[in-house]
């Protein structure tokens, strides 16, 4: 897969990704204006080109306040996030060329008050999806709000995900409707959060084309 590629549909507004793309942008919106004043954390997993979080922070009235680390293993996705950061004058943006699976690049900034897990659970097996949410009972602070994202593709997982975070502690805030074409959901933290443990993964990337695949043999197995 060519991930840098893959962002270019973000530039079509009539595409599903774009469509989602707003919709994420307002989910940040809404937690940074609701956040109470002062310094703000912000972490995202599998940031990709940082199209979302610095496509708000440009003009937020508290694009300042941020400190944000933004994680990707793809070099050409860091780049153009870090040059998009530098062009918006966010000196509190940092990007991280590294595997966004790793506890490691998160030991700074966690517990933070926004975590953005976007791009992430399509892509991975459902006993990582649920790994990756127990750690965001490490990643957030209590109070602070989880943004993810998810495909509604049968079998659609967005309901065993709502059930994961909330079994885990967290509030559900806004979640998208089933027929919007894809899934955006955003969770806030009521507990204490845990502590981050260094030299974990949560997850391993395998990729939606690559378990699409492997669903369909499955099912042609399961035929014969």
């Amino acid at each position: 897969m060519d991930w840098q590629a893959w962002h270019d549909a973000y530039d079509l507004p009539d595409s599903w990704m774009a469509q989602r793309l707003r919709t994420v942008e307002d989910r940040i919106r809404d937690a940074l204006d609701t956040a109470p004043p002062g310094p703000l954390t912000v972490i995202s997993v599998c940031a990709g080109q940082g199209r979302d979080l610095i496509g708000v922070l440009a003009d937020h009235p508290r694009r300042d306040d941020v400190r944000a680390r933004l994680v990707e293993l793809d070099p050409g996705n860091t780049a153009f996030a870090a040059e998009l950061a530098r062009s918006a004058g966010l000196t509190g943006v940092e990007v991280v060329t590294g595997d966004a699976s790793l506890t490691d690049h998160y030991l700074g900034p966690a517990p933070a008050d926004l975590v953005l897990v976007c791009g992430v659970f399509g892509n991975i097996v459902d006993a990582d999806i649920e790994r990756t949410i127990d750690t965001c009972t490490r990643l957030c602070a209590r109070g602070g709000t989880v943004v993810w994202t998810r495909n509604r593709h049968a079998p659609d997982r967005v309901p065993v995900v709502c059930d994961w975070f909330e079994e885990r502690g967290f509030e559900r805030l806004w979640l998208s409707a089933p027929d919007a074409g894809f899934g955006v959901g955003a969770h806030r933290l009521t507990v204490e959060p845990g502590e981050l443990v260094p030299g974990q993964t949560m997850f391993d990337f395998v990729g939606y084309d690559v378990l699409k695949a492997e669903r369909a043999d499955r099912d042609r197995t399961a035929d014969l």
